[in-house]
């Protein structure tokens, strides 16, 4: 078989299945509530998706809600087994989200089906971390999400922060919100009919591209942080992205020595605080 299994295997934040479906059930969780975010589940749409709130005083922190959006998960078990739980091995958007430096309010999104327990297997097809992964559905769901994310936080304006697959899935959000003030992204997977070509992979056909309607997004501030040793979405991805928005207000930032996975989360506090990232509202104190 091609290459497109085992990158989604890599996508999904590494091949460790030896992991254990409870043990990355209880990773998220775990790491939320040690920080004491308070996790949860929200009914959006579609799916019940996994939620981490950073505690807040609503209304107290401006008016910029920072919501991070997961990764692709746990998509195949070998090259050719989807897995049945597409929960990440390694909660990256998280471990970021609770690194995050400003001062405001600050929330985490899981993807379809992650970290969701028997009593909550509500539409878990294995084609919603396959093929489907950014079906019109899904986006859809996580749209409903963010208002009720934005509701709590009693905000007006939303800051959108995604890794890898959530990278793609916070563009096509952002295209489609009007409170959208800023788009972060980190390895994010931002055109998929150019990733797809560029490895020889099957078209992910179910999807919706997220630079399709990318002009869209033209003068709204963008960070896109890229890894120099990203073999899965290179720089590529994230300069055709901002090609297609004439006028963008964008910066591509590319990492010595940073892979698709392994360290983000532990440059993050570096990272953030770039001067880059004073064009995205409310980010830094």
């Amino acid at each position: 078989m091609r290459l497109r299994v085992l990158v989604a295997l890599v996508l999904a934040g590494g091949l460790a299945a030896c992991s254990g479906i409870h043990g990355r059930q209880e990773r998220g969780p775990a790491l939320a509530q040690a920080g004491g975010w308070r996790w949860d589940y929200l009914s959006a749409g579609s799916f019940d998706l996994a939620t981490a709130v950073k505690p807040y005083v609503p209304g107290a922190g401006g008016d910029v809600l920072t919501v991070y959006i997961e990764g692709d998960g746990l998509a195949y078990l070998t090259p050719t087994q989807p897995a049945q739980d597409p929960t990440p091995t390694d909660p990256l958007a998280l471990r970021l989200a609770m690194a995050h430096p400003g001062p405001g309010p600050v929330a985490y999104l899981a993807r379809p089906c992650q970290y969701v327990m028997e009593s909550r297997l509500r539409n878990c097809q294995v084609g919603y971390w396959t093929k489907a992964r950014l079906a019109p559905e899904v986006v859809d769901s996580a749209g409903l999400a963010l208002d009720r994310l934005k509701a709590d936080a009693r905000v007006q304006r939303l800051v959108l922060v995604g890794y890898s697959g959530g990278g793609g899935l916070a563009a096509v959000l952002a295209e489609r919100r009007a409170d959208v003030a800023g788009l972060v992204t980190v390895s994010g997977n931002l055109d998929f009919g150019l990733w797809t070509k560029m490895l020889d992979l099957t078209p992910l056909s179910q999807s919706v591209d997220p630079v399709a309607d990318a002009a869209k997004l033209a003068g709204r501030p963008q960070v896109h942080f890229v890894g120099a040793d990203d073999k899965v979405v290179n720089v590529a991805i994230a300069q055709s992205f901002v090609a297609h928005q004439p006028g963008a207000q964008a910066s591509v930032i590319t990492v010595p020595g940073q892979d698709h996975g392994c360290c983000w989360a532990d440059a993050w506090a570096t990272l953030s605080r770039r001067s880059e990232m004073k064009a995205i509202p409310g980010w830094l104190p």
